[in-house]
């Protein structure tokens, strides 16, 4: 099992102007967050790899885990420090034994069943969701803070809560057990991506 603080977990969102999309991680992990995922759901295979070079200098100056949405090759390529894969993406098993046993391995999973089976085949962490309504994920199914509280008590390994997380409805989920907050827009849409790590941290450390 790979230990990883997952208190406040940063999902990057699409990269159009590259020096802000690097700017707002850098001031993100300042204000505290404790991981960042690279998703990028449209780039080619070549600049999403220089991306996430880019990336990962940040990361690895602060020395904070930096892990790859879906792509195993890019992850692979940049030597990452993990994955994370969703229901339709490369079986977790499959993924586990590409990356080998040192790296992180993260797995979305909506329901009790698919969090059971991701823990027995070697994911390190789960992300559920979408706990409130989001914008970036239009076809994300919805979890219920009850089904949220199930999937966390069914399973030992750490639970993130991810989709539409923000500073005004974050409180709602401090007494599910969950391992930390995982957010898109909070962060990379804020004027002061700082500032909103530090709040909503704060927040979960409530």
């Amino acid at each position: 099992m790979n230990e990883i603080n997952l208190s406040l977990y940063l999902v990057t969102d699409n990269s159009e102007d590259v020096g802000k999309f690097l700017n707002t991680i850098e001031e993100a992990i300042k204000g505290g967050t404790t991981v960042v995922q690279l998703r990028e759901k449209t780039a080619d295979t070549l600049d999403f790899y220089n991306l996430a070079l880019k990336v990962k200098e940040i990361t690895t100056k602060y020395n904070v885990p930096l892990i790859i949405n879906d792509r195993v090759d890019v992850a692979l390529a940049i030597d990452a420090d993990g994955v994370h894969v969703g229901q339709s993406d490369m079986p977790c098993d499959v993924t586990r034994r590409l990356i080998g046993e040192d790296k992180i391995l993260g797995v979305s999973a909506s329901t009790v069943d698919e969090a059971k089976k991701a823990q027995k085949d070697g994911a390190d962490y789960i992300g559920t969701g979408a706990v409130f309504p989001t914008a970036t994920k239009k076809d994300a199914e919805k979890v219920t803070k009850r089904e949220l509280k199930e999937i966390v008590d069914s399973i030992d390994i750490p639970v993130v809560a991810i989709g539409g997380i923000t500073l005004e409805n974050a409180h709602e989920l401090t007494d599910t057990g969950i391992k930390g907050f995982s957010v898109v827009s909070a962060i990379m849409s804020s004027e002061n991506p700082k500032k909103s790590s530090e709040e909503l941290l704060k927040i979960f450390n409530s």
